[in-house]
């Protein structure tokens, strides 16, 4: 992978992790855990816990005592496995030889993440080794534009099957460069992932599913930091370091969004100097100041000009509750006899006028038009209130074209 500053040869994809030098604890444990019990439920909810590089969702052995292992398995699924989930029916809709529910392929077929694991009970040929692991999930990321199915369901296949991956590189121990590779990767799905979610609020189980892609969106992140420094050498960083680091202080936005127990002023004095100055920490930095000062318009104008596409993909759901607050400002703080014209607060607000008259019946208030045809906004309405079940997704005017 390049390096913004340094290029130096990838370290061996069996190098271990205990010698690194320095571990930052990015994501504390949950203090309510009780640490003393051991439990193999990786998928409890709670808070990521600090990990060492690769380390992912599995029963963690004694690293001292951990036997090298290098997995043999060329296919994206283990014969053994894939014999077993055909006797049981146990196959995805993509893992389905033409249709059917009790025949798969090596070609199809893509290894399941297993909850309770040990490393000790794992043979080689049931692992697969770092090329094998390159292809399956680029393949995997290969169906998340899938039209054949409703995104829910691709994103509950590409869920597992990317946990699985990330518990192959754990077990593995592969921690260089082409694992710091995958794992932005599997970053990037989860980010995504938060923005196409959203188009299936019809669904009953999606905050579920949301909020098992947060989990996992943390846990990645996790990891993915871990690597980083792992690998880092002197104050060079990663092409795309900068931006991910982004993600964890983007993810602090509104109240009952805090990703760990950690204070972001602690977590900033772990991250390299050359992250801190970047446009892309500056950015996620003004932004969050911006929201918790309730400077709606400077929100909206950065996110506008300066988004990226996943960042937007993270700011996204947050951009209805700044404009919920600039409507609730201005509808207070105007004068009774002199209603707000929609025109002006179209442009305040970056949303089509259609848009934004839903908006506002969305929040209790009227809109109602002159003499001469213009729409208004009557102030001093009493009846302003947040939609209950959340904002639908209204256009973003002036948003800069977004590359994914």
């Amino acid at each position: 992978m390049e390096r913004s500053r340094r290029q130096r040869p990838n370290p061996s994809s069996s190098s271990s992790s205990s010698t690194r030098s320095q571990s930052y604890r990015r994501f504390p444990s949950n203090p309510t855990q009780n640490s003393k019990s051991p439990s193999t439920n990786r998928d409890a909810p709670g808070l990521a816990k600090p990990r060492r590089a690769g380390q992912e969702d599995r029963d963690v052995d004694d690293p001292s005592n951990r036997p090298l292992l290098v997995g043999t398995c060329p296919f994206m699924c283990p014969a053994g496995e894939r014999a077993q989930r055909e006797r049981l029916r146990d196959l995805a809709v993509f893992e389905r030889l033409d249709g059917n529910p009790r025949k798969t392929s090596s070609d199809l077929a893509v290894k399941k993440f297993c909850r309770t694991i040990s490393i000790r009970d794992v043979q080689a040929s049931d692992m697969r080794p770092l090329p094998v692991l390159e292809d399956t999930l680029d393949y995997l990321l290969s169906l998340s534009d899938s039209t054949e199915y409703p995104f829910q369901v691709v994103h509950d296949f590409i869920f597992d099957r990317t946990r699985s991956i990330r518990q192959d590189l754990s077990m593995q121990n592969i921690v260089n460069d082409k694992a710091i590779y995958m794992y932005e990767k599997m970053v990037k799905f989860h980010v995504i992932s938060l923005h196409k979610l959203r188009s299936c609020s019809s669904d009953p189980n999606i905050s579920s599913v949301h909020y098992l892609n947060m989990e996992q969106l943390a846990k990645a992140l996790t990891s993915l930091f871990n690597l980083y420094d792992a690998n880092r050498c002197s104050d060079s960083i990663y092409e795309n370091e900068a931006e991910f680091h982004s993600f964890y202080v983007l993810l602090h936005l509104g109240s009952n969004s805090q990703p760990t127990g950690e204070s972001l002023s602690l977590w900033f004095r772990h991250v390299p100097i050359p992250i801190i100055k970047s446009k892309e920490m500056c950015f996620a930095r003004r932004i969050l100041r911006f929201f918790r000062i309730g400077n709606y318009k400077r929100f909206l104008l950065s996110a506008a000009a300066e988004a990226s596409y996943l960042q937007y993909c993270i700011i996204e759901p947050y951009i209805s509750e700044v404009r919920a607050l600039a409507l609730s400002c201005i509808n207070n703080g105007g004068y009774k006899l002199h209603p707000y014209p929609l025109a002006h607060l179209c442009k305040l607000l970056m949303m089509k006028e259609s848009d934004l008259v839903s908006f506002c019946n969305a929040c209790g208030l009227e809109t109602n038009t002159d003499e001469a045809g213009n729409k208004l906004l009557p102030t001093k309405q009493t009846t302003f209130c947040c939609p209950k079940g959340g904002f639908q997704s209204c256009s973003f005017s002036g948003l800069q074209p977004l590359e994914r």
